[in-house]
């Protein structure tokens, strides 16, 4: 299974080309375009939210509702490229226009300065539109994909909010994943602590006050996964350093932390390795889960914990300094229309990115090409685990 994304943040669309889907998965425009949904909420996001109102459109690879095991083709349409056509369209503009028009000002946090480096761009905006995190829609396009076949196979995916410029959720406990999705879609900030989500809404009423913006960290939590899927063999295949990776991958992502994270560095080994039980009924269990579903790259079969930490969205209504890539000359950083936060959408993108590496993992390690085989082999092997 892979996938890629094409187009700009003001282009006429984003485009998700999905490969490797099993054939038969049922698959509908409405479950993907409910996730695309999902990350346009959340308190704190900026006007572009307002524009856009993202729905897919399902190209090639589906017929009838079910999946054809041929390449998914999903177009999402840009609704602000309306009013970008001329800066964004692919014919040429006159020499004067083009300078007219050339963005020469790097702004600190972005790709902007380093992607130009790279690419020989004088103009920016080539950077600019490419580094988006718009570019997000497709990837929670091809994770509803992905979390269709982890539903066949009953695997469940939630994220949620726990922290937000340094506040943090106290109160996170929840009976099932299914109440942590219910408590958290009625949240603004998708956290389970209520006292915690309106010191949440404060500090981020309070940056947007000060022309500034928070991050903070999401949660992604994954039930149902089999025992032993990644690898401990090549260092490439370990499960857990594939999904920190795709953590890190998201825009403004600059740490992850599996099951307690760090704060194994603080304990002894006595209070962070999870002892073994088994019983006839559930098979092999830990009486802990604080490597968070995973050992020696593989699964244990424990809820799967993983958390990213997201900076403050660096584009400030309170500029900081640059430099001009022209005149050398320094300069207050532009300001292009931005959120205050963006942590509660953030936590979406993170679900996608984790459900898309996951149903990946069983697809290679159970797959032929058909989900209800697939279906079948991972049954096979949960009954084999618990009795080994």
């Amino acid at each position: 299974m892979r996938y890629l994304t094409a187009g700009e943040s003001h282009g006429p669309q984003l485009t998700t080309v999905i490969e490797g889907i099993p054939s038969g998965l049922q698959l509908t425009t409405e479950e993907i375009n409910l996730e695309l949904a999902r990350r346009q909420k959340g308190y704190g996001r900026g006007r572009r939210m307002q524009i856009e109102r993202d729905q897919a459109t399902i190209l090639s690879g589906i017929r009838l509702g079910y999946t054809l095991g041929s390449p998914i083709t999903l177009a999402i349409e840009n609704r602000d490229y309306q009013h970008w056509t001329k800066i964004m369209g692919a014919a040429p503009l006159d020499a004067e226009e083009e300078v007219k028009r050339q963005i020469t000002r790097p702004r600190p946090g972005h790709a902007d300065l380093n992607g130009a480096i790279k690419f020989g761009h004088r103009d920016m905006r080539n950077v600019l539109e490419r580094s988006s995190a718009r570019e997000t829609t497709a990837r929670v396009a091809a994770g509803a994909v992905a979390k269709r076949i982890l539903a066949e196979l009953g695997i469940k995916v939630a994220g949620h909010v726990v922290e937000i410029g340094g506040v943090k959720a106290e109160h996170t406990a929840y009976e099932s994943l299914e109440q942590l999705q219910r408590v958290t879609e009625e949240s603004p900030v998708r956290c389970m602590d209520n006292e915690a989500e309106k010191k949440m809404i404060q500090s981020i009423d309070d940056a947007k006050e000060n022309g500034d913006s928070i991050g903070g960290i999401v949660e992604v939590v994954a039930e149902g996964m089999p025992i032993g899927v990644g690898s401990y063999v090549h260092y490439d295949l370990k499960l857990d350093a594939i999904l920190a990776s795709a953590i890190m991958s998201i825009n403004a992502f600059k740490g992850v932390e599996v099951g307690i994270g760090f704060e194994a560095a603080r304990k002894p080994g006595s209070l962070v390795h999870d002892e073994i039980l088994w019983s006839e009924d559930e098979g092999y269990t830990r009486r802990t889960n604080n490597a968070g579903g995973f050992e020696g790259g593989m699964t244990t079969g424990m809820p799967i914990v993983v958390r990213g930490v997201m900076k403050p969205i660096p584009t400030l209504y309170k500029p900081l300094q640059s430099v001009d890539i022209e005149s050398k000359e320094p300069f207050k950083a532009s300001i292009e229309r931005s959120d205050s936060c963006a942590v509660p959408s953030a936590s979406v993108v993170a679900e996608a990115v984790i459900a898309w590496e996951l149903a990946k993992a069983v697809v290679e390690q159970f797959g032929p090409d058909q989900i209800q085989a697939i279906k079948k082999h991972v049954e096979q092997h949960r009954e084999k685990s618990r009795l080994f």
